[in-house]
């Protein structure tokens, strides 16, 4: 049972408990030692993603990572989730220029002004694909036929920049007007929507 021989009127224990777990298992190398990035690896990363938000959320997120570390992103998480409202697409997709020069201004993200205009041009794109498919889970995971690629790597060295897949999708999604999609973005977004499984052989995530 987890936490047995804890006080539950304890929350340094809660704690305690909590770092020594996350110390103590094996998991990807990427996810270093920062507990925001182990919680993400953890808890998200190739957790297979159904949710049109989420997926709208990830895909903005990962545009706005090109040239950045992903920890820098996780870090503005929550700002940008408050500055593009809650990531619903359908409110992003009517952003009007001042929208744009407040996102601008805003420090709490990543001041870029083509991934800006890029991430508004891709709500519109995102809306689109969802009139056309039903959704846009239905249209990303048709690609895979509904089933998860599991990959199997040794270490991280043995985990591709970008695969057929990722170019495939990357492709199609330029055609539909989206931004910042390129095949490496697009793999990085596959394994962080659980389309791929890329957790390495020895973490503990391997395979479930």
């Amino acid at each position: 049972m987890h936490g047995a021989g804890r006080s539950e009127q304890d929350p340094r224990g809660a704690v305690l408990d909590d770092n020594a777990r996350m110390a103590s298992v094996r998991r990807c190398a990427w996810a270093g030692s920062d507990p925001l990035y182990i919680r993400y690896h953890d808890e998200e990363w190739g957790v297979p993603v159904h949710d049109d938000r989420h997926l709208f959320e990830m895909l903005i997120l990962e545009g706005a990572q090109a040239g950045l570390s992903w920890i820098t992103i996780l870090r503005k998480r929550e700002t940008y989730r408050k500055a593009f409202r809650g990531f619903d697409p359908a409110k992003v997709a009517r952003f009007t220029a001042k929208d744009a020069a407040r996102l601008l201004a805003d420090e709490g993200i990543v001041r870029n002004r083509a991934k800006i205009a890029a991430a508004i041009g891709n709500a519109k794109a995102f809306l689109a694909v969802q009139r056309e498919h039903g959704s846009f889970d239905a249209y990303l995971w048709a690609f895979v036929d509904g089933k998860r690629v599991k990959g199997s790597p040794r270490s991280l060295k043995d985990v591709p920049a970008k695969t057929p897949l990722a170019e495939a999708i990357s492709k199609d999604l330029l055609r539909r007007g989206f931004k910042f999609v390129g095949p490496t973005i697009v793999y990085a977004y596959l394994q962080a929507v659980g389309v791929v499984d890329d957790h390495t052989r020895d973490c503990f995530r391997h395979g479930t």
